[in-house]
């Protein structure tokens, strides 16, 4: 109960005095003043239990411990690839620059195709990178930077059979034998349009361009660059539908993890920063020019 001071009995002798229409307004303006603060109280709370994702935990230990966790399949040429002498593509040269503007040092955390995303939402890294498509998909669970390198689903073939593949019908034959890697959009379209070819698959996506090559496949499903950079580096091999992919352009970019605003706000802001610079056009220049 709350007391009953000597104001508030003045008050109520007063609104007697007046009648009933200021007993009425006074008591308006009290319930109206009482729900305000309760909105104010509700406001206070809802700050207090917001997600984390405005604390910018994320960032602070980056900046902290002076590191940064960067995951890639490193199966993927030329953005990002894996050999005995470290990383090194497109995209290794791009997140050296960002780690540089930041003033951390990088740490590379092997990853799947499969598991990119899990990985991503359990932690295992802060960013991932190495030719990775934007969808509504990936979108929809995770945040990207803006995209680069335009690209379509192509098809790495062996040069013999360059006038035998010219259209989709062509690849979904009984008799044509394609390689898949799992986990990624380059599945996905295989799974989609190509059921009626023999399909297998292969773990490792770096092995495949050599393993048509060889003759033991006939057809991989990639993007635009990777399948340019492979017809470029052997001669047995043939980049078919660069000029007319068999899906319409898309793009690739670098995949930030939601649980920090502060730290995407931060990435987006350097990446920004780069384009301004014409770092992204150099490294384009670099691995991406035809």
């Amino acid at each position: 109960m709350y007391p009953v001071t000597h104001r508030t009995i003045q008050t109520i002798r007063a609104c007697r005095a007046a009648g009933p229409s200021a007993i009425w307004r006074h008591w308006w303006l009290w319930w109206r003043w009482l729900a305000a603060l309760l909105l104010a109280a509700a406001a206070v709370l809802g700050l207090l239990a917001a997600p984390a994702a405005q604390a910018g935990e994320r960032l602070d230990r980056i900046m902290e411990k002076k590191l940064l966790r960067v995951g890639t399949p490193g199966d993927y040429r030329p953005f990002a690839i894996k050999t005995e002498g470290g990383y090194s593509g497109h995209d290794i040269d791009l997140i050296e620059l960002i780690a540089k503007e930041l003033g951390v040092r990088i740490e590379y955390v092997p990853t799947t195709w499969k598991t990119l995303l899990p990985d991503l939402q359990a932690d295992r890294f802060d960013i991932a990178i190495g030719g990775i498509t934007r969808n509504v998909a990936r979108l929809s669970q995770a945040d990207m930077l803006p995209g680069y390198a335009p690209f379509g689903k192509v098809a790495l073939v062996r040069a013999e059979h360059k006038d035998r593949f010219t259209t989709l019908q062509s690849l979904n034959q009984p008799d044509v034998r394609v390689i898949k890697n799992p986990g990624g959009t380059n599945e996905l379209f295989v799974d989609a349009h190509l059921g009626q070819a023999q399909v297998r698959t292969h773990e490792h996506n770096a092995q495949i361009p050599a393993l048509i090559a060889e003759g033991q496949g006939d057809v991989m499903i990639t993007e635009t660059y990777e399948a340019l950079h492979y017809a470029r580096a052997d001669p047995r091999l043939h980049a078919a539908f660069i000029e007319q992919p068999l899906t319409p352009r898309n793009w690739l970019g670098f995949l930030l993890p939601l649980d920090d605003a502060d730290y995407r706000r931060v990435m987006h802001f350097v990446w920004q920063q780069m384009h301004e610079r014409g770092q992204l056009r150099e490294a384009q220049t670099k691995w991406l020019a035809p």
